[in-house]
């Protein structure tokens, strides 16, 4: 069952992060209105798609982190890494909204000094973020958050939301083309960008602005970092289906499919990095890639029934032990 122990009072969380999520949520609704009214184009895409899909992730993460803080010690190194990542989130969003603004790109564009500055200074702000995560989910893995389901759901996450945020480090890397560019003459201003096997700019999915032509490790950056929701959420939805479930009152059982539900979540992030770098689109896998993810949910699902089945006898067990 849900703990309230777990759901702390929520003057507790952290104010500079709720803070950051308040100025963020307006900004989800104003740059979906850019995306409707403003029919400009950037890098193949509506010029305001960016600032909406990082205005809702920014709300989402800054709203998770703030919860999870009233959790952690007070101390120095918490107070400074987490109010860091509250600063490092509006210098980024910041940058992003205002190169919109100029219509101009605001990742990997070093085009004009002024660029290339915005540029460096987002890609600095990235890297401090990551630190930060880095320091808070070092604390957080040596803490309880609630009961062991939810506690375990909260350290996986945190684990592979730091994998999914450093699979950004990768993109920044010149592609072969660049490489080329930068001899021949024809060098556009771009040093890096998300699609493997194809440039920017060329047809993508709907709302998520992925590519459908060639890799893109904005799929595994996404899965992954959101992890520290996913995880937890699914300790969560146990907890509550408890009241109706009888094998799931259990919190051992909770915890085991947790556990199970992390090591499929990990495989998931990773298969998806495997794509990408393969240079294949989300939407064409190919025999390869269909084998390993058919491979990945047998196994997630032969973990839950071996949980689901066990537990029965170990409750036996314990009942008998009692006696």
């Amino acid at each position: 069952m849900l703990d309230r122990t777990r759901w702390p009072d929520t003057r507790e969380w952290h104010r500079p992060l709720l803070l950051v999520a308040a100025v963020a949520a307006p900004f989800v609704v104003i740059s979906l209105a850019g995306v409707l009214l403003d029919d400009r184009v950037l890098v193949g895409a509506p010029i305001w798609l960016k600032p909406f899909k990082f205005a809702v992730s920014i709300v989402i993460y800054a709203v998770t982190w703030a919860w999870l803080f009233a959790h952690l010690p007070r101390n120095r190194p918490v107070r400074w890494s987490t109010t860091i990542i509250a600063a490092m989130l509006v210098i980024e969003y910041v940058i992003i909204v205002a190169q919109v603004v100029r219509g101009r790109q605001s990742h990997f564009n070093v085009a004009t000094p002024l660029d290339a500055g915005l540029w460096a200074t987002m890609g600095t702000s990235i890297v401090v973020l990551w630190i930060a995560n880095l320091v808070v989910a070092g604390y957080l893995l040596r803490r309880k958050v609630g009961g062991p389901s939810l506690t375990w759901g909260v350290r996986a996450g945190a684990v592979i939301s730091l994998f999914g945020a450093a699979v950004a480090f990768v993109m920044p890397r010149p592609t072969a083309a660049q490489r080329a560019s930068f001899s021949d003459g024809t060098f556009a201003g771009i040093i890096g960008g998300h699609g493997v096997g194809v440039a920017d700019g060329g047809p993508i999915m709907p709302v998520t602005g992925w590519s459908t032509t060639g890799g893109d490790l904005r799929i595994a950056h996404f899965v992954g970092l959101h992890a520290l929701q996913a995880l937890p959420l699914v300790a969560v939805l146990l907890a509550l289906l408890a009241g109706r479930v009888a094998v799931l009152r259990a919190e051992e059982v909770r915890t085991r499919l947790v556990v199970v539900a992390s090591a499929g979540y990990a495989g998931l992030t990773l298969l998806s990095l495997w794509q990408a770098l393969r240079g294949q689109p989300l939407t064409s896998p190919d025999v390869l890639t269909l084998a390993a993810f058919g491979v990945l949910v047998l196994l997630v699902a032969a973990a839950v029934v071996a949980v689901l089945g066990t537990s029965p006898r170990d409750a036996r067990r314990t009942r008998k032990t009692a006696r």
